[in-house]
């Protein structure tokens, strides 16, 4: 592909270039048809377009499946920065017209959606309904990237447990979350009354621990368990407790469905649990941002 910077980054290339994080992001054009809305062919078109523009060779695509070049790369990287400044200054044009428009992007760690203090959907309820033109944009991943992802302005707002205090950060108390220790039905354990369960019984059965990020309290409370299974979310510890074969802890508000259906049961719970608190994550000294400031104070309320 012949070698020529692009003369302009403009509106059209900033469109393209949000096409190529979509691609990027779902892993290639056949997934990315449903989040785009568009069929691969056109996704293609608009790829080759970009390329063209930036004389760049972007990606391989083919039978082999859809990958980045090196080039692809480095491009995805430069994106990201560009679209957050972009987001910045839409954010501080909002601040002076004093109107709600642009994007709320927005980090969660999974399964907060069955807790009983629904602040963070209340409050985004709220916000729609004094920014209807808001979009809001919700990306479910770990802790750690939860924090970066503040950090580095690819989200306006994260929430998160509290694992450690970054520097650059802001962090404010939203709820404690309780958890458990369970075991499904078929665990040997399952039938035996809760005062017939010993600790030496608990320390024998198999378990799963997560490989999420933990506080030192947590990951205390896992080392006595015999950990044969691991998961990297808090769905597959679910998985693997369902099976019979697994006991493990989970938070009881998202246990709680599988309690009433007599499918799991907390082992001791007065002996074995914990509280994990949740904050919310802003970054320190951020540019004024209407929506985000808007969306904060709701969440206070």
């Amino acid at each position: 592909m012949a070698r020529k910077p692009a003369a302009t980054v403009g509106d059209i290339e900033i469109r393209l270039l949000r096409i190529f994080h979509t691609v990027v992001e779902c892993g290639g054009f056949t997934a990315a048809e449903a989040a785009l809305n568009i069929g691969r062919a056109a996704i293609s078109m608009h790829m080759a377009d970009l390329e063209k523009r930036l004389g760049l060779r972007l990606c391989r695509r083919g039978r082999a499946g859809f990958a980045l070049t090196d080039e692809g790369r480095q491009v995805h990287d430069a994106c990201l920065p560009l679209f957050a400044a972009l987001e910045n200054f839409q954010g501080e044009v909002n601040t002076m017209h004093a109107r709600l428009r642009g994007s709320l992007d927005i980090g969660i760690i999974d399964n907060l959606v069955t807790m009983p203090r629904m602040q963070v959907t209340d409050a985004l309820s709220a916000l729609k309904d004094v920014g209807p033109d808001v979009r809001v944009n919700i990306r479910m991943i770990p802790p750690t990237e939860v924090e970066i992802g503040v950090l580095d302005g690819r989200l306006h707002v994260g929430i998160a447990p509290a694992l450690r205090n970054l520097p650059g950060l802001d962090y404010r108390p939203l709820y404690d979350e309780e958890s458990q220790l369970y075991c499904a039905a078929g665990h040997p354990l399952f039938e035996v009354a809760e005062t017939g369960i010993r600790d030496e019984m608990i320390a024998e059965a198999e378990a799963v621990a997560p490989t999420y990020g933990q506080s030192l309290e947590v990951r205390a409370l896992h080392r006595p368990l015999r950990t044969t299974a691991t998961a990297n979310d808090r769905e597959g510890v679910a998985f693997l407790i369902l099976t019979g074969r697994y006991i493990g802890y989970l938070p009881t508000h998202y246990a709680a469905l599988w309690v009433d259906q007599g499918r799991l049961r907390a082992l001791r719970p007065g002996d074995y649990h914990y509280v994990t608190e949740f904050r919310v994550v802003t970054r320190k000294g951020g540019r004024p941002n209407l929506i985000l400031q808007t969306y904060l104070d709701l969440l206070e309320s």
